[in-house]
């Protein structure tokens, strides 16, 4: 039994995330009531018109998330955007976006349900302290290291190539590379060289004419003709088809390429910031990845190290990840216990910095009657983690001392003369200590 329409809209207009839907041509046929109250547009001023002449997405026009939807045959979750709201000023958006279909299975429109970040991401503006670059939380000497080198390349246009596990940051390394270039006043796009099929990624990339294939039904500029004088991300560059590998060479070699289906050679000026998570010795082997084009992206590479490998910056990336839910959440959560935070020391994070704060988010939701995260609030994933009873004979002392040591440079900022006077030794007694609990960064 189908739900009738009138109940449906009365189901929209019951939520709190903002909702639209267009027709087969992006016309808006419905916005519910919390979209009106983010958007400050009204019902009747909107019905009937095309979508992108309402909300003005910067994606609007170059990748519109129903557009993108078909095309992927994937929908999208909690897409970063943002929207023209009633008094013509940009609001910061995330949102999800899924196709319509009918009983035949044809596509009849879409839909796209969003939320506003503008007050959260104001106010973790306000979270950006001393042990951070551009967004980014480090205080080890690896991530020190590449925020200097972020900062030396500042005047340089060269190609950056970015290698390092999922979920390490590789696009917050791109968006400071781009924040603090010469082009950052210029365009800069984004996209995920994996997620398009081939046939359609050189479509992305360098645009098509009418009629070059079966639904190019009018000429389409591609992102390195919309970057020009800007920049470009590639992300998982590396899964590439070969063709294409050959296109994006030809790019950074001439600054040439050609639409889909024309033979009209263009010219285009684009710092090209590529990065990927493969094993780059591994894909060169086996003739995955062009060895010329890694070359030629790869002339300053930056290595982002996996958070195992830089454990000294997990306790200040707790305290961010606190501070940033204790606004998103409005409930006020400032601590970790003591063996909690052992056990996130101790960790190897497969995932990284993303499964850090996914875990933060999971304890955090589920704490509710104290303002310290226990133990027992942490995911199974970590609570059942255990290293071998060798291990743990080894290591416990080390272990303890060592994240005594941290929450203590933590408290003193990092700051070494401080934390000797507090210890009441000698810096170069407390030199040696940080030596020999890895911690002298």
């Amino acid at each position: 039994m189908s739900i009738p329409d009138n109940l449906k809209d009365h189901i929209l207009d019951s939520i709190a995330e903002g909702v639209f839907t267009v027709d087969k041509n992006f016309k808006i046929n419905f916005i519910n009531k919390a979209a009106e109250k983010i958007t400050g547009h009204k019902r009747e001023e909107v019905i009937g018109r095309f979508c992108k002449q309402i909300f003005r997405s910067e994606f609007c026009f170059t990748d519109c998330p129903i557009a993108t939807v078909l095309k992927t045959k994937k929908n999208l979750y909690d897409f970063e955007s943002s929207i023209q709201v009633s008094d013509g000023s940009q609001k910061p958006i995330k949102l999800n976006a899924a196709v319509l279909y009918n009983e035949m299975e044809e596509p009849t429109g879409g839909i796209i349900s969003f939320r506003d970040i503008s007050e959260f991401e104001a106010i973790s503006k306000s979270l950006l302290k001393d042990l951070q670059f551009q967004g980014m939380i480090g205080h080890s000497k690896q991530m020190q290291d590449i925020f200097d080198l972020i900062e030396e390349i500042a005047d340089s246009n060269a190609p950056v190539f970015i290698h390092g596990e999922s979920g390490t940051g590789k696009e917050l390394i791109a968006n400071a590379i781009q924040k603090t270039s010469i082009r950052k006043d210029k365009p800069y796009l984004k996209i995920n060289c994996s997620v398009f099929p081939s046939n359609l990624l050189a479509s992305e990339l360098f645009g098509h004419i009418k009629g070059a294939f079966t639904d190019a039904i009018k000429d389409r500029i591609g992102r390195f003709e919309i970057a020009d004088k800007g920049t470009i991300f590639l992300d998982e560059v590396a899964e590439m088809p070969l063709q294409m590998q050959i296109q994006l060479l030809r790019v950074l070699q001439e600054g040439t390429f050609e639409r889909v289906g024309e033979s009209l050679t263009r010219f285009t000026d684009v710092r090209v910031i590529a990065a990927t998570n493969v094993e780059i010795k591994d894909a060169l082997k086996k003739g995955k990845f062009r060895e010329d084009l890694f070359y030629r992206l790869n002339v300053i590479p930056i290595y982002l190290p996996p958070l195992r490998e830089h454990k000294n910056d997990i306790i200040p990336l707790v305290k961010h990840f606190l501070a940033k839910f204790s606004i998103y959440y409005k409930k006020e959560i400032n601590e970790i216990e003591e063996h909690a935070l052992d056990l996130l020391l101790k960790y190897s994070w497969p995932g990284n910095i993303r499964e850090l704060e996914n875990v933060i988010e999971y304890a955090f939701v589920r704490t509710n009657k104290s303002t310290v995260i226990e133990i027992s609030k942490l995911p199974p994933s970590l609570t059942e983690f255990s290293p071998s009873e060798n291990v743990k004979q080894q290591t416990f002392s080390s272990n303890k001392e060592r994240t005594d040591m941290l929450v203590l440079l933590e408290k003193f900022k990092w700051n070494k003369t401080d934390v000797a006077k507090h210890l009441r030794i000698g810096r170069t007694t407390l030199w040696r200590k940080l030596k020999e609990l890895n911690l002298n960064s």
